[in-house]
């Protein structure tokens, strides 16, 4: 009886182990990805959609955690980590242009008229692809997707309403050639600064104000000094989700399948959630008192004008910079 129980016990033991070891065998593939916008913004609603697809799609083989608002370091601290593969993803934008040089193109001053527009030409349209020509062989990450994180907007102190309102106007622009190139197209005289600097220097006289997406003057509250928003809409910025190249070869097919459509959906939800997005900031600038104004046709056109002139920079260091161009012209209107 004694060499009975002592046999189940063994056998319960055994038991044990064997389900214990089939559950550590099948827990999740920890996919780790970094970003730099806080919660509730597209970049990082793209990266939550990202995860919750692919879990869906690979049945919970894996799962993606998420690191916004840049808990990782700064945009080319994670962005060197997804290179090396110490992260398997990051989320950034025209960033890694330093990688390959048509990537800034994806933010190409006065180059869509509209959402619609944009996502013929980018959402796997024929000018991101294109702009992504021997990227993976230079940077060692491929790009999953585009997805949009609004059009660039100037909020100022006081309002403009004509072209001569931008002549001398001091606003901050990021420390990038082409936004300080085109602030002197238009006119303007742009202060580079970082934008943790922008609310200092509005306080002290220093700039009139700058320009951003709808949601980032929301989220900053960049209305509650500079209450005068202006839809220039000159400027998409778009964002991407990025993946270590070596790992995305070393998954099996089916693997690299359900990478590549969770991709596309988050890509697609941002999409079609961004007209929504910037209406419901309106919605919030105007119950907070500041002014929107929509400039007239005049005025637009000097600043489309203005956006063409930049595009040199592009023709100095983009071999196939008119093919892209002339992609994104093609499918205007459609």
């Amino acid at each position: 009886m004694k060499r009975f129980c002592a046999f189940l016990t063994m056998l319960a033991l055994l038991g044990g182990f064997a389900l214990s070891f089939g559950l550590e065998a099948q827990a999740a593939v920890i996919i780790k990805i970094a970003g730099m916008k806080p919660e509730g913004e597209p970049e990082t609603i793209s990266m939550h959609k990202f995860g919750d697809y692919l879990k869906e799609l690979s049945k919970g083989k894996y799962e993606v955690k998420v690191y916004p608002n840049s808990q990782l370091g700064k945009e080319d601290s994670y962005i060197a980590q997804t290179r090396k593969g110490i992260i398997q993803m990051c989320a950034t934008g025209t960033q890694t242009s330093a990688l390959h040089p048509a990537m800034a193109m994806l933010e190409t001053p006065m180059l869509f008229n509209d959402y619609a527009h944009a996502r013929r030409a980018m959402d796997g349209g024929p000018t991101f692809k294109l702009i992504n020509q021997g990227f993976p062989e230079k940077s060692g990450m491929r790009t999953m997707n585009a997805f949009p994180l609004g059009f660039r907007h100037f909020y100022t102190k006081k309002p403009i309403t004509k072209i001569e309102d931008l002549k001398g106007l001091r606003l901050r622009v990021p420390n990038i050639p082409l936004y300080i190139r085109f602030a002197k197209e238009c006119g303007i005289n742009g202060q580079a600064m970082p934008f943790a600097e922008v609310h200092g220097a509005l306080d002290q006289g220093i700039i009139d104000g700058g320009d951003s997406p709808l949601a980032d003057i929301v989220s900053k509250k960049m209305y509650e000094i500079t209450p005068e928003i202006t839809l220039t809409g000159h400027i998409l910025v778009i964002h991407s989700l990025y993946i270590n190249e070596k790992f995305y070869q070393s998954l099996p097919a089916q693997d690299r399948a359900w990478f590549d459509e969770a991709a596309k959906k988050a890509a697609d939800y941002v999409w079609k959630e961004m007209e929504k997005i910037d209406k419901e900031s309106s919605e919030h600038i105007l119950k907070h008192k500041g002014h929107i104004t929509t400039p007239s046709k005049e005025f637009h056109d000097y600043m489309v004008e203005a956006g063409k002139r930049t595009w040199d920079l592009f023709r100095e260091t983009v071999p196939n910079c008119q093919e892209i161009l002339d992609s994104a012209a093609a499918l205007a209107d459609k």
